[in-house]
């Protein structure tokens, strides 16, 4: 299964992520590391992402092959980021076919009405657990 963890700026809770995602999954999961930039990218492969790239299309493209896609919900929001996910980033993201784990954190004035604030790394872990759960929804049936 190929999940992509998308993260931009410093990438801190891209890296979050993805090492919640290594050791929760192991080797059962190959993660790629979509950056909005550079840095970002860099600290997701130092938590073990498999492979990595950085940009805008890198991210495009890269969306368009995996199983799914984890990150803050401002992945899908144009101009969140301080300006780093572009329009045209956003939109490929909402639109590939991957299933979203979004986690949402509200730091892009976006409220979602009957969310409950938890700390972030409890966030992380539920979204590691619906990874895990789709994983074992693949697996060939004896």
């Amino acid at each position: 299964m190929k999940v992509a963890v998308i993260d931009g700026q410093g990438g801190g809770i891209g890296k979050l992520i993805t090492e919640k995602l290594r050791k929760a999954l192991g080797e059962r999961v190959e993660i790629i590391a979509l950056g909005t930039n550079a840095m970002a990218t860099a600290a997701m492969l130092k938590a073990g992402a498999n492979e990595g790239a950085s940009g805008e299309n890198a991210v495009c493209e890269t969306v368009k092959k995996v199983d799914a896609v984890l990150g803050t919900l401002s992945i899908i929001l144009s101009n969140s980021m301080l300006g780093e996910v572009t329009n045209r980033m956003a939109t490929s993201i909402a639109e590939a076919d991957a299933e979203k784990i979004l986690i949402p954190l509200n730091r892009s004035s976006v409220v979602i009405v009957g969310l409950y604030g938890e700390p972030l790394p409890h966030m992380v872990d539920m979204a590691i657990q619906l990874v895990e759960k789709k994983l074992d929804n693949k697996r060939p049936r004896p």
